[in-house]
């Protein structure tokens, strides 16, 4: 929802801060007071193209600000997140125009390009006037009204699901056909394969062999070094480190009596003999395994020759031999049943068609009824609107290609003919401005504001009508205030009066210049702007008693 709305330097409005509620805001003022910029300024916040010539004489850049809320806005909290532009619960999107052309904007103090506006404000806010940003005049807007009013979100969602499937199963068989005749491949790699199955290729084998090749190559000087360790720390014809240790422990033991920590110092010595004896032993082992073999070590050479040749013929590094074995395998595999995968995924195309054309049948059923439902209530509100002998029609296109579509089997398409014997029209090429905010208007009672859009603007939806009409019309906007946020800008009183909350904008010149104010009216104030709406510019009794009986009359 909508919650503030900042303006500074934009047309002829100096600086303007509106503060907006729930229900039904009303916009009202004399003509040329600037009370459409309101909905100019929102447009351009939503993503409208922009030019310099919005931006007021003399300043070096118009700048707008809206504040909404998010709490009922799931959509809108959910894009922000995915774009990675979510702050808490709010929503801020400003936009700066410069008097050189150039325009930027942010959303959440971030910034962001209009294209993103748009997508975001899609969601937070629909403008229904004279203008061509509409979200109605969109078709795909259109199915998603239509939806909404069905409440079809399960049928959708079903054949989204089938969809989905069927697109899976098509992509996997156009990938096995575009493979062609496999039967060479084949052939390829069973002789890589096969290659490479000649070769001990696991990580520990591989791991081994290294050992090995290190061992071989440097056995001569791994024995030398292994001969003199055991020489010297327990040789018979040199004094050894094992026979040193056990003369210094037997120094220490014949007059530890007479210092008792010397008892800690053989206790650590005794610990090191038990390792010094253990080291003996190993090394000794070792010594044994070794031995200068050269067969065994030019077959060791061979052997990692081969590995290497293996290596460059497959581009990957001689680890990576068995991953590539595995791949091949994995690949043959795949290859040597293509035949009959691509026969059971016909067969299963087969059904995730069916399945996709029984949802889809189901969903084209439920949103003719609701298209029916909802041309009969349009087309009554229409006539109450003052258009009468208008209807309102949904036809519905078969959509194209044997493609699956998430979307279900038909597009919609609003039309309308706005006076009796006239052909039905799309309703985006419906001429009058006038009568295309009303036409809106009616769409939107009759769906009971059902789309997930929170904020409405209506602009001069009165223009062209009076009287009972106008009574009317400001009736189904109030309702309308009751599911939805509406904010309305007009020039009928009848209208006016059904307002939860008024703003009136007025004008004056100052300094050569002409400037707009925007005033939040009270109870005595909005008396006496609705007295003006009736009367003109001389406020007579009569019409100030039109006033209270106009403001008595709401509900």
């Amino acid at each position: 929802m909508l919650t503030h709305l900042s303006i500074k330097q934009f047309a002829v409005v100096a600086s303007a801060e509106l503060e907006f509620g729930p229900g039904m805001t009303v916009i009202s003022g004399e003509t040329g007071a600037g009370k459409s910029l309101l909905v100019d300024a929102l447009g351009l916040i939503s993503g409208m193209r922009a030019d310099s010539g919005v931006v007021r004489h003399g300043a070096e850049r118009a700048e707008l600000v809206a504040d909404f809320r998010l709490d009922d806005v799931a959509p809108a909290a959910e894009w922000l997140r995915r774009n990675e532009l979510d702050e808490d619960e709010a929503c801020q999107i400003r936009r700066v125009i410069r008097a050189d052309g150039g325009s930027r904007a942010w959303i959440n103090g971030r910034p962001a390009t209009v294209g993103q506006l748009g997508e975001l404000s899609a969601l937070l806010v629909e403008i229904h006037g004279q203008h061509e940003h509409q979200a109605l005049l969109s078709r795909p807007s259109q199915l998603a009204l239509l939806d909404a009013f069905g409440r079809t979100g399960a049928e959708r969602q079903a054949v989204a699901d089938a969809a989905g499937a069927w697109a899976t199963l098509l992509e996997e068989r156009e990938a096995l056909s575009a493979r062609g005749d496999v039967s060479d491949r084949i052939d390829w790699l069973e002789h890589q394969h096969a290659e490479l199955e000649r070769e001990t290729l696991e990580p520990d084998a591989l791991a081994q062999l290294d050992a090995d090749h290190r061992r071989q190559a440097h056995a001569s000087g791994l024995i030398e070094a292994c001969e003199a360790a055991l020489l010297q720390l327990n040789g018979d014809e040199q004094p050894s480190l094992s026979g040193s240790l056990q003369r210094v422990r037997g120094d220490l033991q014949r007059v530890s009596e007479h210092e008792p920590r010397l008892r800690d110092v053989d206790g650590m010595l005794d610990a090191a003999a038990i390792q010094l004896d253990e080291a003996l032993v190993l090394l000794d082992r070792i010594r044994s395994d070794l031995d200068i073999d050269p067969d065994a070590f030019e077959a060791i050479e061979r052997r990692i020759g081969r590995l290497h040749e293996l290596a460059r013929k497959h581009r990957v590094a001689p680890d990576q031999l068995f991953a590539q074995r595995e791949a091949i395998s994995s690949e043959l595999d795949a290859l040597r049943g293509a035949g009959e995968r691509l026969e059971i995924l016909d067969a299963e195309i087969g059904k995730a068609r069916q399945r996709w054309q029984r949802a889809a049948e189901a969903l084209g059923v439920k949103r003719r009824d609701a298209a029916r439902i909802l041309s009969e209530d349009t087309t009554a509100l229409i006539g109450e609107l003052g258009m009468g002998g208008g209807r309102f029609e949904v036809t519905f296109e078969a959509t194209a290609g044997d493609r699956p579509d998430p979307q279900g089997a038909e597009r919609v398409e609003f039309l309308v003919a706005a006076n009796p014997g006239q052909p039905a029209r799309a309703l985006r090429k419906v001429a009058s401005g006038g009568e295309l905010s009303r036409i809106s208007l009616a769409i939107e009672v009759a769906a009971l504001g059902l789309d997930a859009v929170p904020s409405m603007v209506f602009d001069e939806v009165d223009s062209g009508i009076g009287g009972a009409v106008a009574d009317i019309v400001g009736r189904k906007l109030r309702a309308l205030g009751e599911r939805r946020q509406v904010l309305c800008v007009t020039h009928l009183p009848q209208v006016a009066a059904q307002g939860h909350a008024h703003y009136r904008v007025s004008k004056a010149s100052a300094e050569g210049l002409t400037q707009s104010a925007v005033q939040r009216l009270d109870a005595a104030q909005r008396q006496e702007e609705l007295a003006r709406m009736l009367g003109g510019a001389e406020l007579t009794r009569e019409a100030r008693a039109a006033a209270r009986r106009l403001l008595a009359d709401v509900d």
